[in-house]
Formats: C-alpha cells, structure tokens, sequence
C-alpha cells in the first residue's frame, strides 16, 4: 500500500505546492502508519470502516477523519485505474458529520480596540476588517494594485509560506477581483504608500519583510487581540467580520461573494446564511403588510355584496 501511496503522489505533477504538502503530511502520518504493509487486496469496507470509527473514538474531528478518508479514498481510486484493484472500497463507507466551527464577528467598537491596541499597525487591522482580504492576499498585495482614486486594490498576487518556504503566485480565477475599500482609508494609504515602488509589497512584516501569519501573530497580532479582549483571535476570522459590517450596511449576497471572491454567490450564503437573518424579517413584514392589504380589500369587497344583496331584497 505504500508504495501505491508513493505513486499517487508522484503521479498528480499539477499539484500547488501546498496541496502537496498538505496530501504528503496525510500519506506519512495517517495512511502509512495504518495502511502501509496492508496489500490492496486486503482493503475491505469494514476494515476501513473500523479505521474510521476508531479515529472518531480518539476524538478526532469530523473533518479530519474526512480528509484522512478522503486521501485514503483518491490513492484507491488511482490502484483502479492502474488496475491494481477492481472496486475503491472506501465508497461505501460512512463519513462522520463535520462540526461546523462557530465564527465571531467583531462589531465596529470592537474593530476600533483591535486598531487601538496593535501599535503601529491599524492600517493592517483596519483593511483586513473592512475589506476581507484574505492573509495571502494581504501579504500579495503590491503597490500596483493600490487605486486611491478609483478606491480599490486589485487582487492579483498571493504570497504563502509552506514548510518555511514563501510560495508567491496569482489567486484562482474567481478570487481575481477589485476590492472596494472606504474612503477613511484613502489618506492613511497615501502617507503609508509614500516612498514605496510599484513592485514593492504595501504591508510587510515589523522589520520591512514579507509578511508571514506566524510572525505577525507572534510579534504583535496576538498580544493586540487579547488586549481588546479577543484572544485567540486570527487574521482569516477578519473576513468573517468584513462581511458582518458589509451586510449590516444593506449590502447584497452578490457584493460581498465578489469582495471576499467566493466562487459563487450560493457559497456566501452556505457560509454566512445568519448574517441575512435581517432579511427573514424584512420579508415577514412585508408579507404582513401585504396580508392587510389582501383582507382590507376582501373585506370591503365582501361588504360591498352584502349591501348589493340588501338592495336587491328591499326592491322585491
């Protein structure tokens, strides 16, 4: 089994490096230990059935047992391609749920005392709160697609750090796009921008690097989320609030699947389905005032026979 393993891996050239990465980490620390002297002849339904169950009895999440099937699932459907096997035994076996993680929203006070609190870093804050971006995209973002007049960053470049390494390349085709930010923003970016080159990177690390998430979290982001009294706090849960403050604003599925560059505007609602909650009501009170509207005429229309009726009797 491993060395099928091995030629999965070695077989999928097109693979992002982190992708890679994050397939190799599964492969050597769930699948090898388990799997790895097994013959693929031996794999059955209730052997991984059990391997499944087991890892949801260590208190595995939901998610991870799936990623682990997941992987466990794509190296069977390469042995039946290579016609090493002729069935992908995982497809009959039952997944555990996965738990939906609770997201946190910050509202604007809260905003303000993460801003207050970070040190000289509030253009950081305030740009991942009120545009979205994600952290790659944040640490990609050059000079270049900075458009004060027009009030825009155009997202074109990711940087990433995988296994240490600083992977920079362009976003998928659908997370292209122009990001709206507030005008607030306009002058602190234009004193922040001065002096920088087209190419150079607008946000970089305390000591003028490329930004990393470990970094800027160990020198000052987490320090600053627990003195506003949110520890625990990440960048990527900013986006969460970005929508939050977007929507509270009137603004519509559409707007901000494009600003956070979700593929499409059913995955905003997947994700943020009880930040439109707004919406119910509003429909409730409509229906409500229409409802009104129906009886009030019904009742005058039902009035309105009763007296032709009347009338109709008394000629008689």
């Amino acid at each position: 089994m491993a060395k099928v393993a091995e030629a999965w891996i070695a077989g999928n050239p097109s693979w992002e490096k982190s992708t890679r990465t994050r397939y190799e980490g599964i492969v050597r620390t769930h699948i090898k230990p388990v799997w790895g002297e097994i013959r693929l002849s031996d794999l059955t339904h209730d052997t991984i059935q059990d391997w499944v169950t087991r890892q949801v009895e260590a208190g595995a999440a939901g998610g991870t047992v799936r990623k682990n099937l997941g992987v466990l699932s794509q190296i069977c459907d390469y042995a039946v391609v290579s016609r090493r096997i002729a069935v992908n035994p995982c497809l009959t076996v039952k997944r555990p749920k996965q738990g939906l993680a609770g997201r946190r929203y910050l509202s604007g006070l809260e905003v303000e005392r993460l801003a207050e609190t970070s040190g000289g870093n509030w253009l950081t804050v305030m740009v991942l709160a009120y545009c979205g971006l994600r952290f790659a995209e944040l640490a990609g973002l050059q000079v270049s697609g900075v458009h004060l007049s027009r009030r825009r960053f155009q997202i074109e470049r990711t940087i990433t750090e995988v296994d240490g390494t600083l992977v920079i390349k362009a976003p998928k085709d659908h997370q292209r796009r122009s990001v709206p930010f507030p005008e607030f923003l306009v002058k602190p970016l234009t004193e922040h921008l001065e002096g920088k080159g087209a190419d150079d990177e607008v946000f970089t690390s305390t000591r003028g690097g490329v930004l990393r998430v470990r970094n800027m979290r160990r020198d000052w982001w987490d320090a600053s989320a627990t003195a506003a009294e949110r520890s625990g706090l990440t960048p990527h849960e900013m986006r969460h609030t970005a929508a939050s403050l977007a929507v509270s604003q009137g603004a519509s599925v559409l707007a901000v699947q494009r600003m956070l560059g979700h593929d499409k505007p059913s995955t905003t609602l997947d994700v943020y389905s009880d930040l439109f909650d707004d919406d119910l009501d509003e429909v409730a009170t409509r229906l409500d005032s229409a409802r009104a509207g129906f009886a009030t005429a019904y009742s005058l229309r039902t009035d309105g026979d009763c007296e032709e009726g009347d009338s109709q009797r008394s000629s008689v």
